[in-house]
């Protein structure tokens, strides 16, 4: 299939992560996202497989947006020989900057607790790749303009459309003589407190597009109530309000809801801690970014300082120490590694405490396991029990829900030869694609992993 145009899937099929396109069209190939495998053991073990294409043979690499189930592969393709550009927008190129080297930072990290403690079954235990690769990969980045078209392989062509979602996340068009292939990436919602929404859809021969929430709504409660009602309950009783939360968007969308219910009285004036210095740095680039998202300069400085920062090491430990009420926010969002790791075994047992979930859980992960209602979680080889109360809050969400996911379709009026749905748990896909079927008549497919499309001979 060389010489023939063809989409592959290597990644995002029945799971949201792990995202991995692979077009080649005459003897050109370009990989669009290049996401790291999260929640299940056996997605997670992809990742430490071959590479599903040679690095040394890719033309180009186009990222959608910065998240680690979409760039934090990259690392781990340039260690295995990937030497070419990496085309993505110049938000996603400074989030990179910062999210990238922070990974390799944790997976050597968590390679050195496990193998002091004993508790790897590897002998050595390993990171995946280092600081020093993701440093490497970041060399890579090649920042573009929004509809800039560019020429990023022999015959292939690239634009970028603001996707919402985060900062400089994005629908990637690819073209050539052959065929056009739109991606939706990550669409993000139609009203978003921080995030403007993704712009509409372009005519293409192939759609892909994500299905998160493809199969649900989100809650119609306003996330400013909700979220008034957790951290009163839990400071009515003395209690921590945990939020894990995801560095880039999740984090800074609590901040400025935490911010507006102070100032509003209606929530308590207790202390609110940021602890995940990559959450820290990546509030400054929001600050940065103002012409990417829907805040003034005067909201960014109060979303800036309205916590007390915390950076090292000492500080995060000395927090497990503090008794409530206070609202301490730490990454990772889905409980996978980090700091909040060693929070969550220090106040999962404490049924005074709460712990606050503010994105998708994907399947497989601690987040899933206690909104899921387990009374045990395993952290450092050991189960912690969860007495705390666990609460979702999926309006928080930066994903388009199933609703707003068809919307966004039916902003263009020419339908796709091809709709091909990804990014999504098999329930979630399955739900958007009988939808797109139902309601749109369009021919359209969940692909599977390692599933190879003919586009045009």
């Amino acid at each position: 299939m060389k010489n023939q145009t063809s989409l592959g899937f290597y990644g995002a099929t029945n799971t949201v992560t792990g995202s991995k396109y692979l077009f080649r069209s005459g003897g050109s190939q370009v990989l669009v996202d290049c996401g790291l495998f999260q929640g299940y053991k056996q997605l997670r073990l992809r990742n430490w497989q071959a590479p599903p294409i040679e690095p040394s043979s890719l033309d180009a690499i186009v990222l959608t947006h910065a998240h680690i189930d979409h760039s934090g592969y990259l690392p781990r393709m340039v260690q295995q020989g990937y030497s070419g550009p990496v085309y993505c927008t110049g938000g996603t190129a400074e989030l990179c900057a910062l999210l990238l080297p922070d990974s390799g930072r944790l997976q050597e990290q968590d390679a050195e607790y496990a193998a002091r403690k004993g508790f790897s079954r590897h002998r050595p235990a390993l990171p995946l790749y280092t600081e020093k690769d993701a440093r490497v990969a970041v060399d890579s980045l090649q920042p573009c303009e929004w509809d800039e078209e560019i020429e990023v392989a022999e015959g292939v062509k690239v634009r970028f459309r603001p996707a919402g979602h985060i900062i400089g996340a994005s629908s990637v068009m690819l073209r050539s003589k052959e065929s056009s292939v739109l991606f939706s990436g990550d669409l993000g919602r139609l009203g978003d407190i921080m995030m403007r929404p993704p712009v509409d859809r372009e005519a293409s021969d192939v759609l892909v597009i994500e299905s998160t929430y493809g199969n649900r709504k989100h809650d119609p409660t306003p996330a400013d109530q909700a979220l008034a009602e957790v951290i009163n309950r839990t400071a009515a009783r003395g209690g921590i309000v945990v939020i894990p939360a995801f560095a880039v968007g999740r984090t800074q969308a609590v901040l400025l809801l935490v911010d507006r219910l102070k100032a509003a009285r209606r929530i308590p004036d207790i202390p609110v801690f940021l602890d995940s210095p990559m959450a820290i740095s990546a509030t400054s680039i929001f600050y940065r970014q103002r012409h990417n998202h829907r805040l003034d300069q005067a909201e960014c400085e109060r979303m800036c300082e309205g916590s007390r920062y915390v950076r090292d090491v000492a500080g995060s430990k000395a927090l497990d120490e503090r008794e409530g009420p206070m609202i301490l926010i730490s990454a990772s969002g889905m409980a996978t590694g980090g700091r909040v790791i060693h929070h969550l075994k220090k106040m999962a047992p404490d049924p005074a405490n709460t712990i606050l979930f503010a994105g998708f859980q994907a399947g497989g992960t601690r987040g899933a396991a206690m909104v899921g209602g387990v009374k045990e979680i395993k952290i450092h080889g050991s189960y912690v029990p969860v007495n705390a109360e666990v609460v979702s809050l999926d309006m928080l969400s930066a994903h388009a829900d199933a609703d707003e996911i068809m919307t966004w379709l039916k902003t263009c009026d020419q339908a796709p030869r091809r709709t091909f749905v990804t990014h999504g748990e098999p329930s979630a896909a399955d739900a958007l694609r009988r939808r797109i079927q139902d309601e749109l008549g369009w021919n359209v497919s969940v692909p599977s992993y390692n599933d190879v499309v003919r586009l045009r001979d």
